[in-house]
C-alpha cells in the first residue's frame, strides 16, 4: 500500500499523484472519465483535481463538464469519503473573478455539480491583484466556516500576494492557505522556483505542480520527426527545439532505463522529490495513459540520480 503525504499544515493525507479532470468532459467522456477513475482509485489514488471552468473552452461547453462528471462518479460509486476533491474559483464564464459574492457562488454552484456538500481543497484559480486579499480571504474563511470547504489554497499568485494573504490570515486568525498549485515541472523551474518556492517552504505550504509533464514532453513520445495525435502536441513539440528540452529528455532516457520505468514516472518521480511538492498533477485520457503516472508512488531517485535531472534542466 503505497504511504499517503500529508498536505502541508492540513489534515487531508493525499496520494502522491493528483488525478486532474481538466480532460473528463473533454477529451473523455463519461464512460472513459468514470473507467480513469476507477483503475486511478483502484490503485490507491485518493486525491482528484479538477476547477470549475474545466473544460469551457471545448466546443459546445460552458464550463462545469468536469466537476458535474466526478460528481456523477462519485454518486455511483458511494465513495465520497475516500476521495480528496480539490476545485478552483475565478475562471468560470458566468463566475469571473474574486469578489467575496462571486466566490461564494461560484462555490455553490461547484458543490451542485459535484453532489456534494464540501469541498476538501478549494484553489482561487487565477490570482485577482485588483481585488484585496482582505476581500478574498475573508470570503473563504465564510466558506470553511459554514462548513462548505475544508481547506483553501492558491494557484497562479504572486509572492508578494500570497504572503500578503497569509499575513492577514495570521493577523484575523481567518482560514489560511495549505497548499500552493504552481506551474512547475523539469522544463519550467523558474515559475516556482526561487522567491514562490522559498515562501511556500518557510510557511509550510505543500505544493500541487500543474503541467507537470509540460503538455505531455516529459512522456518522451515528442521526439524528432515524431508526430503525436493531441490537442496539446504544439505547446509539447516545442520543448524539442530548446538544448535543454534535448538535455532532459537524454537524462530522462538514462534514468528511466536503469529503473526499466517509464519515461513520464521519471519526469514525475523528480517533481516528487522536489522541495515543498506533495503530489504532482498529471491527467489521464485513457486508462492505458495511468500506470506511467502511478508509478511515481514506486520509484524513488537516488540523490545521484535527482541531481542528474536538476543538472540537466539548469
Amino acid at each position: 500500500m503505497t504511504s499517503l503525504r500529508k498536505l502541508g499544515s492540513s489534515g487531508l493525507e493525499v496520494f502522491p499523484l493528483a488525478l486532474g479532470g481538466n480532460v473528463f468532459g473533454w477529451t473523455a467522456d463519461q464512460d472513459t472519465s468514470f473507467a480513469v477513475l476507477d483503475a486511478y482509485t483502484a490503485a490507491g489514488g485518493n486525491f482528484v483535481d479538477t476547477a470549475d471552468v474545466y473544460s469551457a473552452w471545448a466546443e459546445g461547453n460552458s464550463g462545469g463538464e468536469s466537476e458535474t462528471l466526478i460528481g456523477k462518479w462519485l454518486a455511483a460509486r458511494g465513495n465520497r469519503d475516500d476521495v480528496v476533491i480539490a476545485t478552483k474559483v475565478s475562471q468560470h464564464p458566468e463566475y469571473p473573478g474574486l469578489s467575496a459574492a462571486n466566490i461564494k457562488a461560484a462555490a455553490d454552484a461547484s458543490l451542485r455539480r459535484l453532489g456534494t456538500d464540501r469541498i476538501d481543497l478549494y484553489y482561487t484559480h487565477y490570482d485577482k491583484p485588483e481585488v484585496p486579499v482582505e476581500e478574498i480571504i475573508g470570503a473563504l474563511d465564510d466558506l470553511v466556516r459554514a462548513g462548505k470547504v475544508r481547506y483553501i489554497a492558491a494557484s497562479n499568485i504572486t509572492a508578494e500576494r500570497l504572503s500578503a494573504s497569509l499575513d492577514f490570515s495570521d493577523r484575523e486568525g481567518l482560514a489560511r492557505y495549505v497548499a500552493l498549485q504552481p506551474h512547475y515541472n523539469l522544463v519550467s523551474r523558474d515559475t516556482y522556483e526561487g522567491e514562490l518556492r522559498d515562501l511556500a517552504e518557510r510557511a509550510g505550504l505543500a505544493a500541487v505542480p500543474y503541467y507537470a509533464l509540460a503538455s505531455g514532453f516529459l512522456t518522451g513520445k515528442y521526439r524528432p520527426g515524431a508526430t503525436v495525435d493531441s490537442p496539446r502536441a504544439g505547446g509539447a513539440a516545442k520543448h524539442l527545439e530548446s538544448e535543454r528540452g534535448r538535455r532532459v529528455l537524454t537524462a530522462l532516457d538514462e534514468i528511466a532505463e536503469a529503473h526499466d520505468a517509464p519515461v513520464a514516472t521519471v519526469a514525475l518521480a523528480w517533481l516528487a522529490a522536489q522541495p515543498t511538492v506533495a503530489a504532482p498533477i498529471a491527467s489521464a485520457r485513457t486508462v492505458e495513459q495511468l500506470p506511467a503516472l502511478l508509478g511515481v508512488a514506486d520509484l524513488e531517485l537516488t540523490e545521484a540520480e535527482v541531481r542528474r535531472l536538476t543538472e540537466a534542466s539548469a
